[in-house]
């Protein structure tokens, strides 16, 4: 495999990674009946007047299994933020005491369970279509670089085994997360 061919199975090789972590920041938003401090990551609370995350204006921890206890360090922020949490998908009503906000996240139901597996099971699907798009664009690279005579058909051969290779590691890895998410939503 030749400069130019390497620069560019690293390149797609490159890209298949951000997939994988794409598909890992995914799941990470899906709750599974445990509190998941992650679930707020994508909720923006207006903080005089610009969207800012939850967890750049509150503590979050997680005193007990299926609750998270939200503290902002400024107490004037509890109603905006639970005003955005009110307003998000989440599904769940904060409750405040003046101090702190409580999110308890309840029992998932069979249903919702077997719902929230779909889910996971789409968001794995979209990204093996990612991954072989991956190697599409990267197989006619190397068919041009054929064409244009950069190299010979020994090495296109050659590329087609390694990127094959290189595809089938990353859509086995999709699946083992899938399997461990699914595993995971589905034990109580």
């Amino acid at each position: 495999m030749n400069d130019l061919m390497k620069e560019k199975y690293e390149h797609a090789e490159g890209r298949m990674k951000k997939v994988i972590d794409r598909i890992q920041s995914e799941f990470t938003t899906i709750r599974a009946g445990r509190a998941n401090p992650s679930v707020l990551d994508k909720i923006p609370v207006d903080y005089y007047g610009s969207p800012t995350p939850i967890n750049q204006v509150a503590a979050i921890s997680v005193p007990e299994a299926r609750m998270l206890l939200i503290t902002p360090w400024d107490a004037s922020m509890i109603r905006p933020i639970t005003k955005a949490i009110l307003a998000s998908d989440l599904g769940i009503t904060p409750t405040d005491d003046g101090k702190a906000i409580r999110l308890v996240f309840p029992q998932l139901t069979e249903d919702r369970r077997k719902e929230l597996c779909k889910t996971v099971k789409k968001f794995g699907d979209e990204a093996k279509v990612a991954i072989r798009n991956e190697r599409r664009d990267l197989v006619d690279k190397y068919k041009t670089m054929k064409k244009n005579s950069e190299i010979t058909e020994d090495d296109l051969k050659d590329s087609d085994k390694k990127v094959q290779t290189l595809t089938d590691r990353f859509v086995e890895e999709i699946d083992k997360l899938v399997a461990a998410k699914e595993k995971e939503i589905m034990s109580l």
